[in-house]
């Protein structure tokens, strides 16, 4: 008898020395490594992703506050996928097994027909491209909407950003971290914002890189800054210089960054979640930059990892 591993086949890229496994279950980053050195925290191939490991968030990233919105004037109930919140969480694609539309040796395309769910009924064909080259891994995401209306849409990826030293104490408390970002985003104990707040003068404003020492984050960030070519700039960095990049592309204008501090024992601060997000928490109950798809529609974002 064949045992199935709980993220389903795995899939294998690799060039210039770094190499990525890619999951069948949720199209989800399962290791990025180069030259052996880990990128990102991985988990083994018999066990399920931890806090959302490397996992695409989609229709939406982050939470729906009780899982209720209203869209074009129809008020909708999500399942309530978190249930100590009480809230819907991180879409749907991560439930689901993705096939493979194309593969060679540096890049993968997976694809996923995402049919009609509980408060979401809508017909997307969504798409994940993952390629290495150069300066590390590129993802894009792509979302279609096949169906016959117009649909709500939001997009984020759920990565932790690793130093290569699992298990070792303090491994995020004396890693550097640089977030151009200006505002920090507030939350009540149900993980909803209650305001937007500049990181002037607080414990959120890294804007020029220090220690994380013991700053707790589960907290989005917004108001980037970005470089000549578009891309905001997350880095993480041992006291030795080494550390590890993620840039995100236009139409990424929010960030979520999680110390993991509420995860198991074992498994905290043992990385940073770098989550990049087109729209913020309870974007569908607000509407805040929540993509409207119409019909033919179609929305292309890009991001990626890479050494430093």
């Amino acid at each position: 008898m064949t045992n199935i591993a709980p993220t389903g086949a795995q899939h294998t890229i690799a060039a210039g020395g770094f190499q990525a496994v890619i999951t069948e279950l949720g199209a989800g980053l399962r290791s990025l490594t180069l030259d052996g050195r880990p990128l990102v925290v991985d988990f083994p191939e018999d066990r399920s992703p931890l806090g959302g490991a490397g996992l695409p968030l989609l229709p939406w990233p982050n939470r729906v506050e009780d899982g209720r919105y209203t869209f074009d004037g129809e008020d909708r109930q999500l399942a309530l996928s978190e249930p100590k919140t009480g809230n819907a969480i991180h879409g749907f694609s991560r439930s689901f097994p993705w096939r493979v539309l194309s593969h060679d040796d540096a890049s993968i395309r997976l694809g996923l027909r995402l049919f009609p769910q509980l408060g979401y009924p809508h017909v997307l064909d969504l798409s994940i491209r993952y390629a290495l080259g150069t300066a590390g891994l590129e993802i894009e995401v792509a979302a279609e909407n096949v169906g016959a209306t117009d649909a709500p849409y939001g997009f984020g990826a759920h990565p932790y950003l690793s130093l290569g030293a699992l298990g070792a104490p303090g491994v995020l408390d004396d890693a550097l971290l640089e977030l151009p970002a200006a505002q920090w985003i507030a939350v009540n104990d149900r993980k909803i914002p209650t305001g937007r707040h500049d990181v002037e003068g607080t414990e959120y404003d890294f804007r020029i890189a220090r220690p994380i020492g013991g700053t707790e984050l589960d907290t989005a960030f917004t108001g980037l800054e970005r470089g000549a070519d578009g891309r905001v700039r997350v880095t993480l960095a041992a006291p030795d210089g080494t550390g590890v990049e993620l840039w995100a592309g236009e139409g990424i204008e929010w960030l979520q960054l999680y110390t993991g501090d509420t995860l198991p024992e074992g498994h905290r601060r043992q990385g940073l979640a770098v989550e990049p997000m087109t729209c913020p928490p309870n974007a569908f109950r607000t509407g805040e930059d929540v993509i409207r798809l119409a019909p033919g529609d179609r929305a292309v974002h890009h991001w990626g990892i890479g050494p430093i």
